[in-house]
């Protein structure tokens, strides 16, 4: 019996070793990945924070996967950004027109990252230019309602301010892919 309980508390610990062990691995792998993208972003900090909290980069065990989240991230954001400006343009109809050309650029957006995603692998060089050119429909979105003063033309810059800082970290996921 002694030799029983003595095999089994040694199968534990082994078992419970090699999972602390994979955990590390693991962590390493995605904080490494992480670390690849945000060393070619101009804030770093914003970049290790964001990413970290975004499960699907956090649990990449790449460079390529942990891209790929980066890239995720800024569609969604970009998706919900359409929607709100959506929203807005029926709650504002002095401003139907403006909040519809942001509409259009933030979905420009989505399309411009999803093919920026599709190209990762086989062309990074491309990807990366898919994803700069955001930046033009960013501009749009300045231009269209930066001046205004109503509460939700503030919201659409404060979301546009933050897809900036997002394209920034794609722009720098591409890089760490591409070399």
């Amino acid at each position: 019996m002694m030799v029983s309980s003595s095999s089994s508390s040694s199968s534990c610990f082994v078992v419970l070793s090699l999972a602390v062990l994979l955990q590390f691995l693991f962590v390493s792998a995605s904080t490494k990945s992480i670390d690849a993208i945000c060393q070619r972003v101009t804030d770093k900090a914003f970049c290790v924070k964001t990413l970290t909290a975004y499960p699907p980069a956090a649990s990449a065990s790449t460079r390529f996967q942990a891209a790929k989240a980066a890239l995720s991230l800024g569609m969604s954001y970009a998706g919900k950004s359409a929607v709100y400006v959506a929203k807005a343009a029926k709650e504002n109809p002095n401003l139907k027109k403006q909040f519809a050309g942001c509409k259009d650029a933030f979905t420009t957006i989505v399309y411009s990252l999803k093919s920026a995603s599709m190209e990762l692998k086989e062309s990074p060089d491309t990807s990366n230019y898919d994803v700069m050119v955001c930046t033009d429909s960013t501009t749009i979105v300045k231009n269209l309602v930066g001046k205004n003063m109503d509460k939700a033309s503030k919201t659409v810059m404060s979301m546009t301010l933050m897809m900036e800082k997002i394209l920034a970290i794609a722009v720098g996921a591409t890089l760490a892919v591409g070399g």
